[in-house]
């Protein structure tokens, strides 16, 4: 005779008071309710940005004969870009030259009649003025000499201004000329981007009176998905903001976050970071007070009484109770809730 309704009820009963028996006994912690403060955080997008940028500019008008620098190439201080030659130069150079030979032969000449004076003067055969004129001579011609001299001086410094050199060690960003190209002088000819990378926030100003100099953020692995959460906790760096700046852009607060290993990110890239943009007031519950069945999150309070609750996103100490508690309730374990809702749920059955 197969067994009756009434008796299954019965042994399902005693499966559950054996299996009760043999759980480990309730704990006696409890949690009392109190709303705390936690931070509210965001996850934004920043871009690579170079804390300088600096252009390479030519101090000496002509045309451009050598260029050894391209887009992305890594410089160094005073590395020569570019070569800039004026085709002006050369000829006058040359000229220059000549009249310096000539001035030489001239000192020459002025010195030889110099010496010759003074040996008639010696021997009284010749009067004071031709040995006052004789060194005259000489002096304006040593004058002479040294101000061509200096003006060779000038154009050997405006050719070496030809050389275009870089202003700082970082990475070429652009390069706006080509050889052949005519340029003037004080026009740039390449943007040199330093060595010293910063992530650039630019956050709603309603975000402005919460951030700070000195705030940490977090960031993410280089090319996350914003939707990817599969992503591994040690990938995350801790950033620190070194400077917010006191005008707003286009109705954004403008800050800096210096973070390692951005070195080989290109500027402008973007990368995701994890900000605190506010503090609220919410109700934190460890998971070990929270009980899911069937999709429904409850809480066992004090007297064994179950409550659904709804919850939000973790939080550091816990899940955020959205719903379901109020002040000064006192939570006990979850354990408590899932004995109370399987009790009821058997329970349940049996009525039927």
């Amino acid at each position: 005779m197969p067994p009756s309704r009434h008796s299954l009820f019965a042994l399902a009963g005693l499966v559950v008071m054996l299996t009760l028996a043999g759980m480990p006994p309730l704990r006696a912690d409890s949690l009392t309710v109190e709303p705390q403060r936690i931070a509210d955080r965001k996850a934004v997008f920043a871009t690579v940005e170079s804390v300088d940028v600096l252009a390479a500019r030519v101090r000496l008008g002509g045309t451009v004969h050598e260029l050894t620098v391209d887009e992305g190439d890594a410089v160094a201080g005073g590395q020569r870009v570019a070569l800039v030659v004026d085709d002006k130069l050369a000829p006058r150079m040359q000229a220059l030259d000549s009249q310096l030979e000539a001035q030489r032969a001239t000192v020459d000449q002025a010195d030889t009649d110099l010496r010759r004076a003074e040996q008639l003067r010696a021997q009284g055969v010749a009067p004071q003025s031709r040995l006052d004129a004789a060194r005259t001579a000489m002096e304006v011609a040593e004058r002479q000499l040294d101000s061509l001299q200096s003006e060779m001086e000038v154009l050997r410094q405006q050719v070496s201004e030809g050389d275009v050199l870089s202003p700082a060690a970082g990475r070429v960003l652009d390069v706006m000329v080509s050889e052949g190209s005519v340029v003037m002088p004080g026009e740039a000819l390449a943007r040199v981007a330093t060595e010293r990378y910063v992530l650039r926030l630019r956050l709603p100003e309603r975000h402005a009176r919460f951030i700070k100099v000195g705030d940490g953020v977090r960031v993410g692995p280089r090319g996350l998905d914003p939707d990817a959460s599969d992503a591994a906790d040690t990938d995350w760096r801790d950033g620190t903001v070194t400077k917010v700046y006191p005008e707003l852009e286009n109705g954004r607060v403008i800050a800096d976050v210096e973070v390692e290993g951005l070195g080989g990110y290109f500027v402008g890239e973007r990368a995701l970071v994890d900000i605190v943009t506010g503090v609220r007031t919410a109700f934190v519950v460890p998971p070990d007070y929270l009980s899911t069945r069937f999709g429904v999150t409850s809480a066992c309070l004090e007297g064994k009484r179950v409550v659904v609750v709804q919850t939000g996103a973790p939080v550091p100490g816990g899940v955020e109770v959205l719903s379901g508690l109020r002040p000064g309730d006192v939570l006990m374990p979850v354990a408590c809730g899932a004995i109370e809702a399987a009790a009821s749920h058997d329970a349940g059955e049996g009525a039927h």
